[in-house]
């Protein structure tokens, strides 16, 4: 049985968010080579779909840290 888009965003948000929190946080400790770590990070997470979901997260962290 293939998940629909909706079922795989359910099932993974939860650990996406996770993930973006951990990648996250790690920006006060690298600083300056954050940026090239978490592209990193992400572009190892598998599949793309799990990576862009983790990437949305981490761009609404940034943002709510911008405010």
């Amino acid at each position: 049985m293939t998940l629909t888009r909706a079922d795989f965003h359910e099932q993974n948000l939860e650990s996406a968010q996770a993930q973006a929190l951990r990648l996250f946080t790690q920006k006060a400790v690298l600083h300056g080579a954050w940026l090239g770590w978490v592209a990193s990070e992400i572009y190892s997470l598998r599949p793309a779909e799990y990576a862009s979901m983790v990437r949305r997260e981490l761009k609404r962290l940034q943002e709510i840290g911008e405010k």
